[in-house]
């Protein structure tokens, strides 16, 4: 353990320092007086951008939100965090694993098209239903990718949900109207991933 004793002067000038950046600071948050519900989405190459949906799920249970998530790839498989959320917290969470797989898996374009059709429909239903908070549409973004939903089209009806909704989505390529409507985007940049050095996807840590 390193061992490190600042000098009184050195102290001294950090409590000026930190003086000032938390008035500074204070000002800023002073003048952040909006509250409405957010366009959210997570692009990018890197992993994380489902879990960080996940991440905000939790957030907003743990405040008594109740939660939709839709999942536009992944169906009926197992995931860890589809289980515990369906089984411990289902009076907070509704989730509908409405997807085929990946088209190279799924080969059938017409059923991919119906299929990402209706998980917009159900995520349309939960974002009408007054009782839901926060509404993540997990991989919608790979629909968008392949042609399976019209952006424009997704992003006029997000622009007419009611006020204080949020909206995650989630999956690589977000679509250039998506992140032009959305208030909060963040890309996730890959840098190493186990995949490449021939690890498969593991429980826990993939699903």
């Amino acid at each position: 353990m390193t061992d490190i004793n600042p000098s009184p002067e050195t102290a001294a000038q950090h409590k000026v320092k930190m003086e000032k950046k938390k008035a500074a600071r204070d000002k800023i948050m002073a003048s952040k007086t909006e509250a409405r519900g957010l366009i959210i989405v997570h692009t990018g190459k890197g992993k994380g951008k489902s879990t960080a949906a996940w991440g905000l799920a939790l957030r907003a249970m743990g405040h008594g939100q109740k939660v939709g998530i839709v999942q536009f790839v992944k169906g009926e498989w197992e995931t860890g965090e589809r289980t515990v959320l369906e089984e411990r917290f289902s009076d907070l969470c509704q989730i509908r694993a409405l997807g085929r797989g990946f088209s190279w898996e799924s080969q059938d374009l017409e059923k991919d098209i119906a299929a990402a059709q209706g998980a917009w429909d159900a995520t349309m239903q939960m974002m009408s239903d007054e009782s839901i908070d926060l509404v993540i549409c997990d991989e919608i973004n790979i629909a968008f990718r392949y042609g399976h939903l019209d952006p424009k089209t997704i992003v006029g009806e997000l622009m007419q949900r009611r006020a204080g909704l949020h909206v995650v989505l989630t999956g690589r390529n977000a679509p250039e109207e998506l992140v032009e409507a959305a208030d909060l985007v963040t890309e996730m940049t890959l840098i190493k991933h186990p995949f490449r050095s021939g690890v498969k996807a593991q429980a826990g840590v993939e699903f």
